[in-house]
Formats: C-alpha cells, sequence, structure tokens
C-alpha cells in the first residue's frame, strides 16, 4: 500500500464484505486493529507528513520494542 492510510481503508472495505470466509475475517481484523494502533501511536510523525505503510516487523516492534528482534546497537 502507498499509505497507512489506504491500508485501514482497504482492509475496512474487506471486512464490509459478507462473503469473506471467517480465518481471513479474523486476519483482518487484526491486521486492523494493529495498523490503528500503530498510527495511533505514531499520530505525530503522520501528521508531520510520515505516511509509510509500516512493514509488519515495524507493527511488531511497535508493540515489543525489547524484543531480540528490534534492538538497536550503536558502535
Amino acid at each position: 500500500m502507498k499509505s497507512i492510510e489506504t491500508h485501514i481503508q482497504k482492509d475496512k472495505e474487506i471486512l464490509e464484505n459478507p462473503t469473506i470466509s471467517p480465518q481471513q475475517r479474523r486476519h483482518i481484523e487484526s491486521e486492523l486493529s494493529d495498523l490503528e494502533e500503530y498510527a495511533e501511536n505514531h499520530k505525530k510523525d503522520i501528521e508531520d507528513g510520515d505516511h509509510h505503510d509500516p512493514s509488519p516487523l515495524e507493527i511488531y516492534c511497535d508493540k515489543n520494542p525489547e524484543s531480540d528482534e528490534c534492538r538497536i546497537y550503536e558502535d
């Protein structure tokens, strides 16, 4: 997706479709929840013009900054 806003909108459109499978519905609901939480946590960045669609790793690290996968080492 081009931006987090378009990704959120696309997920909402998918959820409006009554013919999607229960598994897909659960997946999209979880993804939408994570995207909305990420957007809320980065509201200032978005207002400043950073509208990128976060990767799954960015979302994971936003929720779990202490995780080994999210550590940043400086030399």
